[in-house]
């Protein structure tokens, strides 16, 4: 677009998201799933020439090696919480074994009970993982937040954490930057017939929102207490937040490409913004 300057490859007034994972619970991998993809949560976010990532899933591992290939010296990442599918990725994130970057990470799910350097030095160790973080040589700078906390990463921009109703917590992200917002609504569970006031005043005016659909109403019975949610209540909420743009995320591993067609087309009929995330999907906020 015209007049945007450029850092590195970055356009320095660009507010943008871009899906690295969007599958929910376990990757999952072969011809049913190349469409929208198999790569568990990892959403990164640019502001300018700032660099946010939003969980560890499968996805960061491409992430990180584009990070690497931008020469990027400084990265912010942020947990909704610990849960394997949004974690299981970090120890393959190239950035953190380069001793020149810089790697912020932020937790706040925990409520106190642990930092989130022990988290991740839990996670980083046998028996889970054959060596300790030890040989990791970035910068790694951590940092502990409480659900509710205001959040100032970079300035001028503006993070709101909220409390979402998950087995374990979990915590959902307002970003705002120039004036624009985006919503990061996961691991949620709704409550039948009921707008969860959380959700409502975390996407209230949103430009996008990313909400969780792992599931359908139909299905919703079944897995009641799983910490989801369905599209169909996404769409509720969009409408009742005035929501700009709502983006499906957090497929179920089972649901294969043309299931997440179907169920894309059927959001777009109540609410043409709506998209369904694919892995590699950007959008402009």
């Amino acid at each position: 677009m015209p007049g945007r300057k450029l850092y590195g490859k970055v356009k320095i007034d660009v507010f943008q998201v871009k899906f690295w994972g969007s599958r929910g619970s376990i990757p999952v991998c072969g011809a049913d799933f190349d469409v929208y993809g198999g790569n568990t949560p990892c959403i990164e976010v640019r502001c300018g020439e700032h660099r946010l990532i939003f969980d560890a899933g499968s996805g960061i591992r491409q992430a990180g090696l584009d990070m690497i290939g931008d020469s990027a010296r400084e990265v912010d990442l942020f947990f909704t919480h610990c849960h394997y599918d949004h974690i299981i990725g970090f120890p393959f994130f190239k950035p953190i074994y380069n001793p020149d970057i810089t790697v912020n990470i932020w937790s706040g799910h925990l409520a106190g009970s642990m930092t989130t350097h022990q988290m991740i030095r839990q996670f980083v160790s046998p028996p889970y993982f054959p060596v300790r973080m030890d040989i990791c040589k970035a910068s790694l700078r951590f940092h502990d937040f409480k659900a509710g906390d205001r959040l100032t990463p970079r300035p001028g921009i503006v993070i709101d954490t909220f409390s979402l109703n998950h087995p374990g917590g979990c915590v959902g992200y307002r970003v705002e930057w120039q004036g624009k917002v985006l919503a990061l609504v996961f691991d949620i569970e709704h409550q039948p017939g009921e707008l969860d006031p959380t959700a409502l005043a975390l996407m209230a005016d949103a430009d996008v929102a990313v909400y969780d659909a792992a599931f359908t109403e139909a299905e919703m019975e079944r897995y009641r207490g799983f910490g989801h949610s369905s599209w169909e209540q996404g769409v509720i909420l969009s409408n009742a937040a005035s929501v700009g743009r709502l983006v499906l995320f957090h497929h179920a591993p089972w649901r294969n490409d043309s299931e997440l067609a179907l169920l894309e087309r059927l959001a777009q009929e109540a609410l043409p913004s709506a998209l369904a995330a694919r892995d590699g999907m950007v959008l402009d906020i």
